[in-house]
């Protein structure tokens, strides 16, 4: 590797260790294994763009892996509840698994109030992020997904997915199962239409 994609690597660590906030100029270029402090204004311009630059690049590794684990999520016989709940294990699993990279996430959404190119890079992969998640809840090719059914399940599952992920991150112990979770639904949809229930 060059000294870009070293410290693009070393950054990206610092993220996972020590978050967007606390990471020094020393720290990434001693994770990049010693490259100089000057090859970051060289390459990136400053820490914020590099630190930005690897946390857009590993949100992206991590959205196309969740895409992926989420759209292998149907058991043969299994109902679409029972599928539904399965999906929300594994994205339960991901808060677990990734959890450096979802609070560093949260540390972003912070820092694009400052950054524009930040902003509108998160605000892209959201867009796609409802786009994807009503193409694997409906089942159908992502391209064939229309704005309305992005706007309304794309959107209200993603809203479902950062608030347990908020509760996962901040207490893991109180945080909702993925049972709970659509226990949770099936009790909002009683309440929207008591007849359904």
């Amino acid at each position: 590797m060059g000294n870009r994609e070293d410290l693009l690597a070393g950054a990206r660590r610092c993220l996972e260790e020590k978050g967007w906030a606390r990471t020094t100029i020393r720290d990434i270029t001693a994770a990049a294994g010693g490259v100089s402090m000057a090859a970051i204004g060289y390459h990136f311009g400053s820490r914020e763009a590099l630190l930005n630059a690897a946390l857009i690049e590993a949100i992206d590794e991590w959205g196309a892996e969740t895409g992926r684990s989420l759209s292998g999520h149907a058991e043969p016989g299994a109902t679409p509840a029972e599928q539904y709940e399965a999906m929300w294990a594994r994205i339960i699993e991901s808060f677990i698994a990734h959890r450096p990279l979802w609070i560093a996430s949260f540390e972003a959404f912070l820092q694009a109030e400052h950054y524009p190119e930040l902003r509108r890079h998160l605000a892209s992969g959201q867009a796609e992020g409802r786009r994807g998640l009503a193409a694997i809840l409906t089942g159908v090719q992502e391209d064939t997904v229309g704005d309305d059914v992005t706007r309304t399940l794309g959107a209200v599952q993603m809203a479902l997915m950062g608030g347990v992920m908020t509760q996962w991150l901040l207490d893991p112990e109180q945080a909702p199962s993925a049972a709970q979770v659509v226990a949770g639904l099936r009790a909002i949809v009683g309440i929207l239409d008591p007849e359904a229930g």
